[in-house]
């Protein structure tokens, strides 16, 4: 007869599923509208237990910020290894459809809004947007070569982005919303 040994999770991999978990929870309800107790249970794991590998959910957050921010860069060096071309312009809009991709995804879309706006009266969510945004910046004017107008406008682009996919400015058909996307691409 044979047994199977029961595997436990280190806490790096449970700080992991905790993060991945997190994302939905707050992408539902943004920082101010979930609680820590509603990341554990969606977790399957205690609410002592989450305090153990992040001490508030102030921390939570920012971690999740800063995981979301991880897999922005992931998707810029996808993009720009895709390009066509070492031109700025044929990288930043590799990189701009790479991102496009990435924020199909609305839990990391939702994510990055409530941290946006979460930032405004949290300090340490403000820190954390800006250090992952300076990050994102860094990495996009030296992979694309590109100058401020244009790093610029990628990064005023995928904002648009984010207010498009938002609404649902596809499902309007009025002049309004095609002004706003178009040219814009997302999926």
């Amino acid at each position: 007869m044979k047994t199977e040994q029961r595997r436990l999770s280190t806490a790096e991999e449970r700080r992991e599923t905790v993060l991945r978990t997190a994302i939905g929870a707050f992408a539902a309800r943004g920082y101010f509208g979930t609680t820590t107790t509603e990341v554990a249970k969606a977790a399957g794991i205690s609410q002592a237990y989450v305090y153990r590998l992040f001490p508030n959910k102030e921390a939570l957050f920012t971690a999740v910020v800063e995981h979301c921010f991880v897999q922005v860069r992931a998707a810029l060096e996808r993009g720009a290894a895709a390009a066509t071309s070492s031109a700025p312009e044929a990288v930043l809009r590799s990189m701009g459809d790479a991102y496009a991709r990435l924020i199909s995804d609305n839990d990391l879309l939702l994510v990055q809004l409530h941290a946006q706006a979460a930032a405004v009266s949290e300090p340490a969510v403000r820190e954390a947007v800006r250090a992952g945004y300076a990050r994102a910046v860094e990495y996009v004017r030296g992979a694309s070569g590109g100058g401020e107008e244009q790093v610029q406008q990628f990064f005023a682009t995928g904002m648009l982005c984010h207010l498009i996919v938002s609404i649902d400015a596809d499902t309007v058909d009025a002049p309004w919303t095609r002004t706003l996307a178009a040219g814009i691409r997302h999926y």
